[in-house]
């Protein structure tokens, strides 16, 4: 790791301020870049997606302002407070129940039996699986276990949310659906938001920003600011300003590609 590294640090949180500040940031794995010169900054309670190309660093940027990686160079400040990270995959224990996955981050964290009773009813209404606690994950659809996701990552009553597109693997119906629930639950709790996606209908869907990063070694080559306000109905994937806005958003991807490294196999997200 270059001397310049710097690894997620704590900050205090300023109402109203910067969220997450990125700056001079770098990964590689080796002789591997995946992205380098990333700066970026996210305002409280803001909703930001990240879309790129397979093998630009999406996930692994993620990974960084979570604090579970750690740079080559440059710098993560993230705003002190209570984060909460959605993989790809649910990742539920299979031998626990649904009421059991949702209530593991209580108990890791040593909550009282009667309080996490209470944070597992309030999530499990709040993402609609109510008479569905004692069921197992192998008893659920994709979408149900992804919700037991999202109530396990609410639990805690979390002010930044940090989603490894975790939708990707659902139908398009189901992942519409969850969009809507998603929106729902952000538009409720206004947490931070940090998105990465590969869809950029979803992208502009759900969040304020839509932050553009360009093939291997990725780097960001847009911030394009979406300007529809929250709440969001789902009709409004079907309007003329949508459509126009995705367009523009993907024809700036597109161009993207031109004179970057052509992608390798078996690389790092």
């Amino acid at each position: 790791m270059s001397e310049t590294a710097t690894t997620a640090a704590a900050v205090p949180a300023e109402a109203g301020g910067v969220r997450i500040r990125i700056e001079g940031l770098a990964k590689s794995f080796g002789a591997l870049r995946v992205f380098e010169h990333v700066d970026l900054q996210i305002g409280q309670r803001e909703c930001v997606a990240i879309v790129g190309p397979s093998g630009c660093g999406k996930s692994t940027l993620l990974r960084l302002a979570a604090g579970l990686s750690k740079p080559t160079a440059g710098a993560v400040e993230v705003a002190a407070g209570r984060p909460a990270y959605v993989f790809q995959d649910p990742t539920l224990l299979p031998w626990r129940s649904v009421a059991r996955n949702i209530e593991l981050p209580g108990e890791l964290r040593g909550l009282p039996k009667q309080d996490r009773r209470r944070r597992v009813a309030a999530a499990v209404d709040l993402v609609g699986l109510r008479g569905f606690e004692r069921h197992l994950p192998r008893m659920l659809s994709g979408g149900m276990r992804m919700r037991v996701s999202l109530a396990r990552a609410l639990l805690l009553d979390p002010d930044l949310c940090l989603f490894d597109e975790p939708f990707g693997a659902l139908d398009e119906l189901t992942r519409e659906r969850l969009n809507d629930e998603l929106l729902r639950l952000y538009t409720t709790r206004r947490f931070t938001g940090l998105f990465v996606t590969h869809s950029v209908a979803e992208a502009v869907f759900l969040s304020s920003r839509v932050v553009l990063m360009s093939p291997r070694p990725g780097r960001i080559v847009a911030d394009v600011p979406v300007p529809f306000g929250y709440p969001r109905h789902r009709g409004l994937r079907f309007t003329p300003q949508f459509t126009e806005l995705t367009g523009h958003v993907s024809a700036q991807l597109r161009d993207s590609n031109v004179g970057s490294e052509p992608q390798q196999s078996g690389s790092h997200p």
